[in-house]
C-alpha cells in the first residue's frame, strides 16, 4: 500500500474524513489503471506526489476562501481537481475533458469517494459557457491558447492557475503581449514542496 502521509505533512489541519479519502485514492487509481491508463506506470507508485501533492499546489498559491465555482480543464484522470475537491468540499468543481474514457474514470472515483461537489463531463473546452471564479489547468497547452479557450468562463474577478514545468519565459512573453491588461504570477513549488520532483515545477496565477 503506498502511504498517503506526505499529504498531511504539507496540509495538518485536514480533518479525518479527508485523510480517509486521500487514503483511498491510491487503490482506486491503481484499479483503475488496470484498465484504462490514466496516469503512467512509472507515476501510480507516486501517485500522492507528483499527482495530488502537485495538484494540492494551488492551494498554496490561491486563496479558495472567495472562491464558490472551479472548471479544471483537461483534468485527464482528475488532477489537480479531484484532490482539490476533497481538500473544498464547500467548493463546487467542473472537471472536463475531452477523452470520454477519462472521464469515466473521474466520475468513477468521484462517487467512490462520495464528492458531492465534483461534476465531470467529455467535452471540449471551447464548448463550455458557464462562468467561474476559478480556472484550472495542468500542462494542457501554451498559455496564449488556452487562456483563449476559456476567457469567456472568466467571472470579472476570476483568476486562471495553471500547473506547468520546465523554462517558461517565452511562454509567459507571448501571453503578456497578446493579454496586456492580465497579470502573471510565477510561483517556484520547489520553495513550497522541496521535494526532487518539484525542482521545475511551477504554478501561474493569472489576474486582471
Amino acid at each position: 500500500m503506498v502511504d498517503s502521509s506526505i499529504i498531511q505533512t504539507y496540509f495538518p489541519n485536514l480533518t479525518a474524513h479527508q485523510i480517509q479519502q486521500f487514503d483511498q485514492l491510491y487503490p482506486l487509481y491503481a484499479e483503475w489503471n488496470e484498465k484504462i491508463n490514466v496516469i503512467s506506470r512509472k507515476d501510480i507508485d507516486e501517485l500522492y506526489t507528483r499527482h495530488v501533492l502537485h495538484a494540492l499546489a494551488l492551494a498554496k498559491c490561491i486563496d479558495f476562501k472567495p472562491i464558490k465555482t472551479v472548471l479544471d480543464i483537461g483534468t485527464g484522470g482528475g488532477f489537480p481537481g479531484i484532490p482539490l475537491a476533497i481538500l473544498f468540499p464547500e467548493i463546487q468543481f467542473h472537471l472536463v475533458d475531452s477523452i470520454g474514457k477519462k472521464i469515466q474514470v473521474v466520475q468513477a472515483v468521484a462517487e467512490a469517494l462520495g464528492l458531492k461537489n465534483v461534476k465531470a463531463e467529455q467535452a471540449r473546452a471551447e464548448s463550455i459557457t458557464g462562468k467561474y471564479d476559478l480556472v484550472t489547468c495542468r500542462a494542457v497547452t501554451q498559455l496564449v491558447d488556452f487562456y483563449t479557450w476559456i476567457v469567456k468562463n472568466l467571472k470579472p474577478d476570476a483568476e486562471v492557475a495553471c500547473l506547468k514545468g520546465g523554462d517558461l519565459v517565452q511562454e509567459i512573453i507571448d501571453f503578456k503581449a497578446k493579454f496586456i491588461r492580465r497579470k502573471v504570477k510565477t510561483f517556484e513549488l520547489h520553495s513550497i514542496f522541496p521535494l526532487p520532483f518539484f525542482e521545475t515545477k511551477k504554478v501561474l496565477r493569472i489576474t486582471h
